[in-house]
């Protein structure tokens, strides 16, 4: 089979198109055609050994897939060859074939096409888990997301304007922010050109945010701190804009403010049930056209490093897609 492997740690452009063996089931193993695999931030990371999930070399990158079941391994009931299905898999996604364990791979419902299969599960998994579980958000409270133009900004927006959140969503571009505003934000702030922290007083007459949602961290993670409302909630969610930021504590002493550690993955394997019906969540409004996944671009196997490259530079809005096998 073909796929894209990561030889040696290091940057998008040493993945190297290769053939392999097609992978080997083991029991409570899914071995799934993939037709779809979604691009996400983490991917970036592990490349690069800077992910918490150290694969052994070499390996393909590709964590979230769709596709066609190929086979299913001893002891899987749940899902049968030929079956459409979603699945995690960590890595791997960036080829013909991948495995995932039985429990990380579920049916996809009738009508959903591949592309969206392959680009929902981590962004509205972990914007749901971080909105519902994580900060407990309530109808009327005033929601920041930060990064708000990603994949999983967007999907916060579009999760917290769901849960009747007043959403500010915040980026750093006019083009980025006019498609927050076509997924839903109430108001927006550009933070290139913009002091954050003093637009946001502006925007809430000096109260502060209720929920803050950071992917981005660095720079944009204090004054978003500063920014928070009495009883404010701050979600860790990730660093794209680099290094994790140092927080002084005082900062939520004074505010009487929590800082949330959000890790969905870990939510998903600790609390079964509790994914399980977010994701039913998740898929209900998707069928009802309330929630849709914003695609930037499709990418062929063989360009799935420059799809990992356009998402490092921050070229990315929404979410890009590698496309396998048609």
């Amino acid at each position: 089979m073909k796929t894209l492997l990561c030889h040696q740690f290091g940057l998008p452009e040493t993945l190297s198109l290769s053939a392999i063996e097609t992978p080997t089931l083991s029991t409570g193993q899914v071995l799934v055609q993939v037709k779809a695999c979604g691009v996400n931030f983490p991917d970036t990371l592990i490349i690069q050994d800077n992910y918490q999930f150290k694969p052994e070399l070499p390996f393909a990158p590709g964590g979230e897939v769709s596709g066609i079941v190929a086979s299913v391994g001893e002891g899987v009931s749940h899902v049968k060859e030929g079956d459409h299905v979603f699945a995690l898999t960590g890595w791997g996604g960036f080829a013909e074939y991948a495995l995932a364990d039985a429990h990380k791979c579920l049916p996809m419902p009738e009508g959903m096409d591949f592309v969206t299969g392959a680009t929902t599960m981590y962004t509205c998994g972990t914007s749901l888990h971080a909105l519902k579980q994580r900060a407990n958000i309530q109808p009327g409270e005033t929601l920041l997301v930060l990064g708000a133009a990603g994949g999983v900004g967007l999907a916060a927006v579009q999760i917290g304007k769901l849960m009747g959140a007043h959403v500010i969503a915040a980026a750093s571009s006019d083009e980025k922010l006019a498609r927050c505003i076509k997924s839903g934000a109430d108001e927006i702030i550009n933070y290139t050109t913009q002091d954050l922290k003093a637009k946001i007083k502006e925007l809430t007459n000096g109260k502060g945010v209720d929920v803050v949602y950071d992917p981005v961290g660095d720079q944009y993670s204090e004054p978003a701190v500063r920014s928070l409302a009495w009883g404010g909630r701050y979600l860790v969610v990730g660093f794209a804009a680099g290094a994790p930021a140092s927080i002084k504590l005082n900062l939520p002493l004074l505010k009487g403010a929590s800082i949330v550690g959000v890790f969905w993955g870990a939510f998903a394997q600790k609390q079964p049930k509790d994914s399980l019906e977010n994701f039913q969540q998740i898929l209900e409004w998707i069928k009802t056209g309330q929630l849709k996944q914003n695609i930037y671009k499709k990418y062929p196997l063989e360009e799935g490093g420059q799809a990992l490259r356009d998402l490092m530079d921050r070229k990315v809005i929404g979410k890009n897609v590698v496309v396998i096998n048609g």
